[in-house]
């Protein structure tokens, strides 16, 4: 995300690295490089120009502390203004209808079917709201079909009526269906469509007038760059949708859809899509954002995600087990799973600051857990609750059973032992300060 905008901003602060102060001539040439990075990364130009405009006014407007680097001060300017550039501070949904309803607009092609079920999942499971999604792409061959297997996959039910051509018709049936049963969110998929397609974009607007939704989303592509952004503009000037959705930003995107479409629609970034799994989704934070694009990572978001896989009470039940030397591969095997669950791994350790520069060149498999887990899933309950059990034979047939090595086993339960140890020795005071921390950390998020 953003790696090619991120290696150019840093050759740009280079400029400044080892001079005694910021002059107008030092910070020009610095400036000049940064909008030369903002226009390869596909920034709309009168964004770009602006925005370096406003930078260099901050920078020579600024009395610079002896402490503080002119490169270092040129980073805080530029971060702080990316920020402002993407919006400043998250954008809530207002969901206020009793059900609310969520209206989703875009091409076709952009992602609105899987991002449709991201959201319901991410409402059901983080918000604990009971959504119904409504499939009114009446166009597209299989559309209806790809919503109903993505409801099945995060359990969400979907609202079809596969004859009917009227989407109006549908939606309004769709918001009855909810008030009878109970839902308390609509999200209504509805085809894509062309900004030139008049038929189409009056059929759209209709559709929102006849709902009245609380949040109407236009869900984009990024990885089209300049394309969004002017997209973006002729379906807000129809529709005056209320937040944009960003889609496959862990593509190869250069970012300028997220920097400039803020400032050309006057409409807030919202969402991002980060993959192809239903977890893969986050609000977008635009100072989060800034910290990835100039390299300094995201621990904000990284702990968030943590946190929403840790349960006090079997944090409790482990450290016990820790502490009585009973940690067992089944643990190991849960606390797999919770990482898993966090997101792309890749993606993880880039949110840790100065390691997103050392692994872009290295490909990070989401199956990197696979061997590891075939190898714990091969034992049987004794061994995994019993690892000292695990003598040749054992570890041979583990081997076998697992489709890896005796070398793979053995390097497992090496590691195993080592964490088991080291575990041992965080115990008593420790780890009461450990989940002192997590839980003093957790408030102050939901603060």
């Amino acid at each position: 995300m953003f790696e090619n905008l991120s290696d150019r901003l840093e050759r740009s602060f280079k400029i400044l690295k080892g001079e005694g102060k910021i002059t107008e001539i030092n910070v020009a040439e610095t400036l000049k490089d940064v909008r030369r990075a903002l226009l390869d990364a596909d920034v709309n130009y009168k964004v770009a120009k602006t925005f370096t405009d406003t930078v260099k006014k901050k920078a020579l407007g600024q009395n610079v502390l002896t402490a503080v680097k002119p490169g270092q001060m040129m980073v805080k300017i530029v971060h702080d203004e990316l920020a402002s550039l993407m919006g400043g501070e998250a954008a809530e949904l207002h969901l206020e209808q009793k059900p609310a309803i969520i209206l989703m607009s875009g091409l076709q092609g952009s992602g609105k079917t899987t991002f449709s079920g991201k959201l319901a999942n991410m409402l059901k499971t983080k918000q604990h709201r009971n959504p119904l999604l409504v499939a009114c792409d009446v166009y597209r061959p299989a559309a209806i079909d790809q919503l109903k297997v993505v409801g099945s996959q995060i359990d969400v039910p979907v609202y079809t009526e596969p004859e009917n051509k009227n989407v109006n018709e549908i939606a309004l049936h769709a918001i009855q269906e909810a008030k009878a049963k109970g839902y308390d969110t609509v999200i209504i998929d509805t085809a894509g469509r062309l900004a030139v397609d008049e038929q189409m974009m009056d059929e759209i607007a209709s559709l929102k007038e006849t709902v009245k939704p609380d949040e109407t989303l236009f869900v984009v592509d990024s990885m089209t760059g300049q394309d969004a952004v002017n997209t973006a503009k002729e379906f807000n000037d129809r529709l005056d949708f209320d937040g944009v959705v960003l889609t496959k930003l862990d593509g190869d995107t250069r970012g300028g859809a997220a920097l400039s479409i803020r400032t050309v629609v006057t409409k807030p970034i919202k969402f991002i899509g980060t993959g192809e799994k239903m977890e893969a989704i986050d609000v977008f934070h635009p100072d989060r954002m800034a910290d990835r694009i100039l390299g300094m990572g995201d621990v904000v978001s990284l702990v968030e995600r943590a946190q929403e896989q840790f349960d006090e009470e079997e944090a409790r039940k482990l450290q016990k087990k820790i502490q009585k030397n009973k940690f067992d591969f089944n643990d190991f095997l849960n606390q797999i799973e919770q990482i898993k669950k966090m997101g792309n791994l890749k993606e993880l350790a880039s949110m840790i600051p100065g390691v997103g520069k050392a692994i872009k060149d290295i490909d990070i498999d989401d199956n990197a857990f696979n061997g590891i887990e075939a190898i714990i899933r091969s034992m049987t309950p004794q061994e995994r609750t019993h690892p000292e059990v695990l003598n040749v034979s054992r570890r041979q047939r583990i081997a076998k059973g697992s489709g890896t090595s005796i070398q793979e086993v053995n390097r497992l339960i090496k590691q195993f032992d080592q964490t088991r140890k080291m575990m041992k020795m965080v115990t008593g005071s420790q780890m009461k300060s450990m989940m002192a921390n997590m839980a003093r950390m957790k408030g102050a998020m939901n603060q």
